[in-house]
């Protein structure tokens, strides 16, 4: 089956692009610097890099990073967080699948902050739909901005600080694993969509201007492939989370959380060896896209979980 974008679907893609776009060329990333200092889109100084992928127990003094208010607010005009409540309720009126594409947009901009918390909380919790509120929930076994957070979800009570490798992201543990929402997965698999194309513009546009030896480094064959194996993995996973919003069934969901996170990690992997050591500077987005795309990968039990349930359904 192939699957086309209405006109709608593009404007309202193009309608969020828009908006992030220029929080992002401003250098915000929706992100306060603490300790009073200037605003910095690439901030190490909130929350320095854990040693395994995710997160760890945290012991690091430093306050956490403060959301911009000014940010959600505006997402929250846009409709971002009010996307799939009935216009009746003050709503947008749209569905899975246009949740996927602006989701996929907030991924590919590094859009900070609980944006699938506070989406799914839009119809219960008052000013969550015009981002007035800041919602925190437990995600399997992570909460994310849980001290930003205006409301705090069940589930989330004893969540302890957690080392995030993500500078803007910080965590909490639960310590008991929370229940999954499948529309959860779908917008997290659509987030990996996002950095998973992003990633790979990034390293076709360096592949082209880097020059080594006489010529750009994409004339060099090893390059040529890391370019390739990333557009293949991106298609793909877009093919797969496109389909899964449109069905929005548990095993499609899951299908495209696996290949959705295969996408964006691999991706950026790949990405940061096209830049070389450039990648790693924090002048660069490209390793923020890994970090993220690894907290990412925690959410909702993880791959463990994706690969069990399609198990199950291949079994029975």
């Amino acid at each position: 089956m192939r699957f086309q974008l209405k006109e709608e679907q593009r404007e309202l893609r193009g309608a969020v692009r828009g908006v992030i776009g220029r929080w992002a060329s401003a250098g915000s990333w929706g992100l306060v610097a603490p300790r009073g200092g200037a605003a910095n889109r690439h901030s190490p100084a909130p929350l320095k890099g854990a040693a395994e992928p995710g997160a760890s127990h945290s012991t690091d003094p430093d306050p956490p990073p403060r959301l911009d208010r000014e940010l959600w607010r505006a997402l929250g005009e846009l409709g971002f967080f009010s996307l799939r409540l009935p216009e009746a309720d003050g709503g947008v009126g749209l569905g899975l699948p246009e949740a996927a594409l602006v989701f996929e947009e907030a991924g590919r901009a590094l859009v900070p902050g609980p944006l699938v918390a506070t989406h799914l909380a839009a119809g219960e919790v008052p000013g969550a739909a015009t981002g007035e509120a800041v919602v925190a929930a437990a995600d399997g076994r992570i909460v994310e901005w849980l001290a930003e957070a205006d409301v705090v979800r069940p589930g989330a009570e004893g969540a302890v600080p957690l080392k995030s490798v993500d500078p803007l992201t910080p965590l909490h543990r639960v310590p008991a694993p929370a229940r999954t929402d499948p529309v959860a997965v779908l917008l997290t698999a659509a987030q990996q969509l996002g950095t998973a194309t992003r990633v790979c513009e990034l390293a076709v546009q360096h592949a082209r201007t880097r020059e080594q030896f006489g010529q750009p480094i994409g004339a060099f064959q090893a390059v040529k492939h890391l370019c390739a194996q990333m557009l293949v993995r991106a298609e793909v996973a877009r093919a797969a989370v496109y389909a899964a919003a449109v069905t929005a069934d548990r095993t499609d969901i899951a299908a495209a959380r696996l290949l959705a996170d295969e996408a964006a990690v691999c991706g950026a992997r790949d990405c940061l060896q096209v830049h070389g050591g450039m990648g790693f500077t924090w002048d660069s987005e490209v390793h923020l896209h890994l970090k993220r795309a690894w907290v990412r990968a925690q959410r909702g039990g993880g791959v463990t979980e994706s690969e069990e349930l399609l198990a199950a359904d291949l079994v029975a």
